[in-house]
Formats: structure tokens, C-alpha cells, sequence
């Protein structure tokens, strides 16, 4: 199987659970739903301790896109053992994976897509990166910095704000639409028109 005909594997990143489900950290896991949501699937377990669902982007023949949309099951700092388990069950190249996830140093709701690079002190990428290498796509939504002298981890793991919650639904929205962008039309592409 050529890359162009490997599937892809787009991953939320987010910690499992209720108490978690409308943090900050948990924007990934948001984007996920989104996706899952436009291909007409439904999560299921999988064991690779992540929940996916399986289907198509793009338009019906050779130019849409296969893609696996996961949510880790294992915490935030250990989403790399999922990650290479997808990645082998599904025989993704590393190139094909995409980490959805919230990036303290942008603005709240800007985009920046990038291939490579640094985790910032994140630690879903900074497991993804130890498991794997960092040669894997990122989609990072920005939530901008803690207030005042406020934690960052305190900060990642409250929920986004009133105020913050009217923009929510329209900038996950976007954030699904350049997971897209990036998989159908490529990252040089999707860059120019979702990096703010």
C-alpha cells in the first residue's frame, strides 16, 4: 500500500472521563466528536485502550481520504501507547497522523497546523513524540494563557470560560474543517487557510 493509499489517523487528545469531558486540555476530544460526528460514526472500544471510529473524507472515489478518529483512553500523559498500538493495527505512516490539541501560547481559538517539531510542555505530544518520533502532523487550538498568576496545569484543567463558551462550537467547527483541509488538500494548503 503507497502512503497516498494509507489511511489516516486523526487523534483527540483529552483525558477519559466526566469530570473532564469540557476542559480546556479536553478540545481535542471536542474536535474528535465533531469528526466522528461528519463521518456518521459512532466510537467504539478498541483495544488499543483509545475509542475510534472509522470512515471517509472527501468526495466519493479516489481522492477522498480513509481515516481512524481516536480518543485515547489512558490519559493525556500516556497517549503514546495508543497511538503506536492504532498506528500498527491500522498500518498508518507516521506522516498520516494528526494530534488535535489545546496550545497555551496561541490566542484562544487560532489555529496553527505544523509537521514536526517541539511539545511545548505538552504531555499528550510529549508521549506521542517519546513512542514514535515527532514526525506526525499537529492541528494546535489555541486557549490562550492562564490569568494572573494562575497554574497551568490548574488553567488546562478548568473548563473554558463563559465567555469563551459562545465562540466554542464555531471555532471546534473550524478546527474539524482543517483536520480536513490537511488530509484532502495538504498541509501547505490547509496552513494558508486556517493558520490565524
Amino acid at each position: 500500500m503507497s502512503d497516498v493509499d494509507s489511511p489516516w489517523l486523526v487523534v483527540g487528545l483529552g483525558n477519559p472521563g466526566p469530570e473532564y469531558a469540557a476542559n480546556r486540555h479536553n478540545v481535542g476530544f471536542m474536535v474528535a466528536d465533531l469528526l466522528a460526528e461528519r463521518i456518521g460514526g459512532r466510537f467504539k472500544a478498541h483495544k488499543s485502550r483509545a475509542q475510534v471510529v472509522e470512515g471517509r473524507f472527501g468526495p466519493p472515489g479516489p481522492s477522498s481520504r480513509r481515516v481512524i478518529v481516536a480518543k485515547p483512553m489512558s490519559f493525556m500523559n500516556l497517549s503514546g501507547g495508543p497511538v503506536s498500538a492504532l498506528r500498527d493495527f491500522y498500518k498508518v505512516p507516521l506522516a498520516h497522523v494528526v494530534a488535535v490539541h489545546d496550545e497555551l501560547d496561541i490566542d484562544y481559538g487560532a489555529l496553527r497546523l505544523k509537521l514536526g517539531g517541539g511539545d511545548n510542555g505538552h504531555n499528550g505530544l510529549k508521549s506521542i513524540t517519546k513512542a514514535q518520533g515527532p514526525d506526525y502532523h499537529r492541528v494546535r487550538f489555541g486557549i490562550g494563557r492562564p490569568p494572573g498568576r494562575m497554574d497551568v496545569a490548574s488553567f488546562v484543567l478548568k473548563d473554558f470560560s463563559g465567555t469563551e463558551r459562545k465562540e466554542l462550537g464555531y471555532f471546534v467547527d473550524r478546527a474539524a474543517d482543517a483536520v480536513e483541509g490537511l488530509m484532502l488538500d495538504g498541509l501547505e494548503r490547509a496552513q494558508g487557510t486556517y493558520n490565524s
